[in-house]
């Protein structure tokens, strides 16, 4: 199961990242995290930055507002979410695409 916790009006949950897919798009779990397959190759940051731009449409938040926390340069990253609270995140997370 995937583990999101609230803290400060964000949340924080851990990101499984497979650069180089077709699109965009969250592929399920994967060892407790979230599986998202990335439409861009995993260098110069441009993996991360689709990371964050895709959060930030599917929470409906600033691409500001999405951080990764840890794990810039690893497949394994701890993503935080600000302005959104854990009810709604598992709302966005399990109405995917929608």
């Amino acid at each position: 199961m995937i583990q999101v916790t609230e803290r400060d009006g964000a949340v924080t949950f851990r990101l499984w990242a497979q650069p180089g897919a077709r699109t965009t798009e969250l592929a399920g779990e994967r060892e407790g995290a979230i599986k998202l397959r990335i439409a861009a190759p995993p260098v110069e940051g441009k993996a991360n930055k689709e990371c964050v731009r895709f959060l930030a449409e599917l929470f409906g938040v600033a691409r500001s507002a999405v951080e990764i926390k840890s794990g810039l340069s690893s497949k394994t990253k701890t993503v935080r979410v600000r302005n959104i609270d854990t009810r709604k995140a598992r709302e966005k997370l399990a109405g995917w695409p929608g």
